[in-house]
């Protein structure tokens, strides 16, 4: 999904660049006025490009941030839960020890 955004992102962005360079060098000028145009179209295309490329870059940190954050959590949470079960199974087991040793005894009366 976000991958599609950039390319969309991308799409549009280049679009505006080629327009705004065919639309400049269609514009009635001299050739060095129309190339510094194009070179200030360009550099501004790069910077507005360079601007969301680090927007994007600090949000997929964050987002991903957030996620190792979320999953350290639900590990934590599962690794308790899953030392709760051991608990109660070791219990059972040490009642069921418990019983076999008292039968075993009364057996051996």
């Amino acid at each position: 999904m976000a991958n599609d955004s950039g390319n969309t992102l991308l799409a549009l962005l280049t679009g505006a660049a080629i327009g705004a360079a065919v639309g400049i060098l269609y514009a009635p000028d001299k050739g060095t006025k129309t190339r510094k145009k194009i070179k200030k179209k360009a550099q501004q295309t790069g910077d507005d490009i360079s601007t969301r490329v680090m927007y994007a870059k600090e949000e997929l940190t964050k987002t991903a941030e957030a996620k190792k954050v979320d999953f350290e959590q639900k590990l934590e949470d599962t690794i308790s839960t899953m030392s709760y079960k051991a608990d109660d199974i070791i219990s059972a087991l040490e009642k069921k020890l418990t019983d076999l040793k008292s039968k075993n005894a009364q057996l051996q009366k």
